[in-house]
């Protein structure tokens, strides 16, 4: 590299970090075991991870600490819907069709949180419209509550802790989680529920920090000042048909917390 001047070694540097060469080495290996307990950064790497930084200043930032920032700034649910579709920082964006933000009406006094977008949700850009969400709509219909409802006393209103569908519809990770999860709390006190219904372990350890739905289910617990009922997810009930006697206990649970 030696007779580069510093522009032509920075699109040097560029076109190996587009080529994902990411990691800076030194010119010889290093005896670690040797180091002891602490290991400074070497100056050309040290050097190396700051140009990186400089080239790509999205990796280099902090993304839960953007979200928190971009969450926080949202005063309405628009604004919101905004603040998540313009956040660059979780990978699952890329691959995704749409941004899932929410279905149903925002004055409802139930507001319900999934896990993730399937495919069916995805291109939709709408969550619950797959053969889980047609269960979802049914068991909700038994109480009397409905996403197409005018009616906030009967409305039903929909969001996921994930506004993008993950690969081959996989768990998101507990990084992705920890991502979105200033715009869950913010989604939250925009709509301002009466009560929230988690359904699925993801939304579980979303919004109460707690996984083992099957444990959790029908229990009330509370988050950000609201009751919140762990209930099992419906792609869960389409599986294993004998727990529907269970969700149905949940719904009569949530018929009555709301005095219906």
């Amino acid at each position: 590299m030696d007779g580069l001047d510093w522009n032509a070694a920075l699109a040097a540097l560029a076109w190996q970090v587009d080529l994902g060469a990411t990691e800076a080495i030194l010119d010889a290996p290093v005896n670690r075991y040797e180091l002891g307990d602490v290991q400074p950064v070497p100056k050309a790497a040290a050097a190396a991870m700051a140009a990186t930084a400089a080239l790509d200043p999205v990796a280099a930032a902090d993304p839960v600490e953007e979200a928190r920032r971009a969450a926080a700034a949202a005063r309405s649910l628009e604004a919101l819907r905004g603040a998540m579709a313009a956040y660059d920082h979780c990978d699952l964006k890329r691959g995704a069709r749409n941004t899932v933000f929410c279905d149903g009406s925002p004055a409802a006094r139930i507001m319900l949180i999934g896990e993730a977008p399937g495919r069916e949700e995805d291109a939709a850009g709408r969550p619950f419209v797959g053969r889980a969400g047609q269960l979802l709509d049914r068991m909700f219909a038994a109480i009397g509550i409905a996403r197409t409802s005018p009616d906030p006393e009967t409305a039903l209103y929909i969001t996921n802790v994930m506004p993008w569908r993950p690969p081959q519809n996989r768990d998101p990770s507990a990084e992705e989680v920890a991502m979105m999860k200033p715009f869950l709390e913010r989604h939250v006190e925009l709509a301002a529920p009466d009560l929230i219904v988690v359904m699925g372990n993801t939304a579980c350890s979303a919004v109460l920090g707690r996984t083992g739905i099957t444990r959790l289910r029908g229990r009330w617990a509370e988050a950000w000042g609201r009751p919140v009922l762990p209930m099992c997810h419906p792609a869960y009930l389409l599986r294993n048909p004998e727990a529907k006697r269970e969700a149905w206990a949940d719904l009569l649970e949530v018929k009555a917390r709301l005095g219906r």
